[in-house]
């Protein structure tokens, strides 16, 4: 990876250092799609097919067949007109363009397109899965997972229990191992709330199960704050200090694990690392922990069977302590990270990038595409 550290860069970043549902609209069928120019001359892999390895020596941290992407970075892509340009536009064109830079794998972000696409504008039902399922196969794809419904409601009301079985029926169609979603299981930061929250995804992980699929939850940086649990109580009558565990790692503790899996954004882990230092014990007294995306990884192993691989370029100015770019144009050492965290036939990391769109150059979110797969697939063992 191009290394784009500043001068002044406050910390070496090597400790491995809003899902946002779209384009959601009404069903309509297509009237058909003009031919799209592909970007890149790479030829579309058949199923199981080997994607080309880059040139290079050492041992390949991700393999070819867990290298994906998660489609809200080609958002724009998807649901624009293909009526109105020559480039690759809805589900089975972006397909079959992702399936040339190389990657095998997609993660979802809704069902939905642009209404000129084929198929329409919502396939988020039974005859929308087949489809899609039937473009991933041409292309050699394979999804890994959807940031989609997961029930407001708790306990569970009838409506919404159907609702989450449909989408489990939807992701079995797609040949999901992983269904999820992209929030926090709670924004709370009290241990009462993260119990219920906990409650909560273990009667969904039961319901996931029964479909033979697993749950995850998505992380932002709030997650991996410090859980407030002891000390003073204030006004409403809840705790005022911390143990030191952050909310994110008490979630693992009280989840059982052959219900629940989480998804490290790694992006987002280590926005948290640089914000969420500092915490006051129960007995009042300053402590100082930096979070450790990859030990968190780590200790619990096989909790975490996806990653987003998204980068940054340091930004001391903006509270978050990075800029998002494209993977592998950052910061973020993803060399020691996925080093560490071993199991390279069982991790799925899936390229991301939230700003890749772009309302200049329409070809932008694909170009960024292709740049983070090549840039996962460079990655070696040192």
């Amino acid at each position: 990876m191009t290394d784009l550290r500043t001068s002044d860069e406050p910390l070496r970043r090597t400790l491995g250092i809003d899902r946002r549902r779209f384009l959601s609209t009404c069903t309509a069928v297509a009237a058909g799609a003009i031919a799209a120019p592909v970007l890149g001359a790479a030829p579309v892999h058949a199923a199981g097919a080997p994607a080309a390895e880059p040139t290079g020596t050492g041992h390949a941290l991700v393999p070819a067949d867990r290298r994906g992407i998660i489609l809200y970075t080609v958002r724009d892509a998807i649901g624009r007109d293909p009526l109105s340009t020559p480039l690759p536009s809805g589900f089975r064109a972006v397909f079959e363009q992702l399936a040339r830079f190389g990657y095998r794998q997609v993660e979802f972000a809704g069902y939905g397109q642009h209404a000129n696409a084929p198929g329409g504008a919502n396939l988020e039902s039974v005859a929308g899965a087949r489809l899609l399922r039937s473009w991933l196969d041409d292309y050699g794809l394979r999804a890994q997972g959807n940031h989609g419904f997961i029930p407001p409601s708790w306990p569970l009301t009838t409506a919404d229990t159907d609702t989450f079985k449909k989408h489990l029926e939807i992701a079995g169609i797609l040949g999901m191992a992983h269904m999820g979603t992209g929030g926090d299981p709670t924004s709370s930061s009290y241990k009462a709330d993260w119990d219920v929250a906990a409650d909560k995804w273990n009667a969904l992980g039961e319901i996931a199960r029964a479909a033979g699929i697993k749950l995850y939850t998505h992380n932002h940086d709030a997650a991996y704050n410090f859980l407030l649990d002891g000390g003073p109580l204030d006004a409403q009558g809840r705790p005022t200090r911390s143990s030191g565990i952050r909310k994110l790692e008490y979630f693992l503790t009280v989840t059982d694990p052959r219900l629940v899996w989480l998804e490290m954004d790694v992006f987002w882990a280590h926005v948290a690392q640089y914000k969420f230092r500092t915490y006051t014990a129960h007995d009042g007294s300053p402590q100082t922990d930096v979070f450790d995306p990859a030990g968190l990884v780590e200790r619990y192993d096989k909790r975490y069977p996806l990653f987003h691989a998204k980068d940054g370029v340091t930004n001391t100015t903006n509270g978050m302590g990075y800029d998002m770019v494209p993977f592998g144009t950052g910061v973020i050492d993803y060399t020691t990270f996925f080093s560490r965290v071993g199991h390279r036939n069982y991790h799925n990391p899936m390229v991301e990038q939230d700003n890749a769109p772009s309302a200049t150059d329409p070809a932008q979110s694909l170009k960024h595409a292709r740049i983070g797969y090549d840039n996962l697939a460079r990655l070696r063992r040192r």
